[in-house]
């Protein structure tokens, strides 16, 4: 009895952020697209070296899949492939209708909450190619690490299809954004940077902030669309804390979420961004925001109002609007959330 006290304590004081004794190696509760938390090292260097330990090998040019939805096959997807031109013009793909890219995070894979929840949203108002994004034989694993340091050629074999999109249906560029939730996050980034910064939009829904800093090479960074926007709602546990896109939108002062209650880990908090995002798609109400002078207010909890103010997510984005800085909202703690 004693014994499962302790580990519970020792448990609730890591996803607190408790230090723990010197010779206790960092560990971390980290949850899942599912909810489904998971005690992982999060120290690179302490990530398994042993023959019967190494992380399988995972080559996203060939196990990242990609499924296309759209209004003619809301429900049962298509293969398209970046080294099959052919796949991408037998399918429903409309070069005319705009194309979203959604990304998953840690541990999910096909049926990951991001590509079911917002898919529906968009081919709920329009005509859109909707493509989930699998990777999951990279990032369903215990072994954190290994999924973060797969973000970059998750992002890579993202731009190949947009290139073969491009070559294969003649679709303006104008058209593609890209989306990604969690790892998916600084996955779609990369595939921003792989375009050379000239998608239009690139998303980040509650960046992931363990084993992520500022000036890594593939981490989500503002340029790395014409406009980019980020979404916290969990921001300094499960998300990166501070501002990393053109647009930074804190909902609620974005580390913790209404209608989340017991959220120790952060689970509901850093799955409410989906939600979040989905919503904002379709509604008419509007995620309406108010521009603070700097993030420090955000963490402060109050807002110095500097600008006009701009939405939160939406379709079309807020690319070409001027919108920039940080932004602070209140929510609903339950659908609708938007309160306009």
């Amino acid at each position: 009895m004693k014994f499962a006290l302790l580990v519970a304590s020792i448990s609730c004081a890591v996803a607190l952020g408790y230090a723990l004794p010197v010779e206790a190696k960092p560990w971390a509760l980290i949850p899942d697209g599912a909810g489904n938390m998971h005690m992982v090292n999060i120290e690179p260097a302490s990530v398994p070296t042993g023959v019967d330990e190494v992380e399988p090998h995972f080559d996203p040019l060939s196990e990242v899949v990609f499924r296309l939805h759209t209004r003619r096959n809301p429900v049962h997807p298509q293969l398209i492939q970046w080294n099959d031109h052919g796949s991408i013009q037998n399918s429903n793909f409309d070069p005319s209708h705009p194309t979203r890219f959604l990304i998953h995070g840690w541990v999910e894979g096909q049926d990951a909450t991001l590509h079911w929840v917002i898919k529906d949203h968009y081919l709920r108002v329009g005509d859109f190619n909707v493509i989930n994004v699998d990777w999951g034989a990279g990032a369903q694993t215990i072994n954190y690490a290994a999924a973060r340091n797969r973000v970059a050629g998750v992002g890579m074999v993202v731009a190949r299809v947009i290139q073969a999109i491009q070559a294969a249906t003649g679709q303006h560029i104008d058209l593609i954004n890209v989306i990604g939730f969690s790892l998916g996050a600084h996955a779609a980034g990369n595939a921003g940077k792989q375009m050379n910064g000239q998608l239009p939009a690139v998303i980040a829904l509650d960046p992931a902030g363990p084993l992520f800093s500022f000036g890594q090479v593939d981490i989500f960074h503002h340029t790395d669309a014409r406009y980019t926007e980020a979404i916290y709602t969990n921001a300094g546990l499960l998300a990166f804390n501070n501002p990393l896109a053109d647009a930074n939108f804190y909902p609620n002062g974005g580390r913790s979420q209404p209608g989340c209650t017991l959220d120790v880990a952060g689970v509901c908090a850093h799955n409410r961004v989906n939600e979040l995002f989905a919503e904002s798609v379709s509604t008419d109400n509007g995620f309406n925001s108010m521009r603070c002078l700097n993030h420090d207010e955000i963490l402060s909890g109050r807002c110095t109002p500097t600008g006009p103010y701009a939405k939160m997510g939406g379709e079309p984005s807020n690319h070409g609007r001027g919108v920039e800085g940080v932004f602070y909202l209140r929510t609903n703690s339950a659908w609708p959330f938007a309160r306009g």
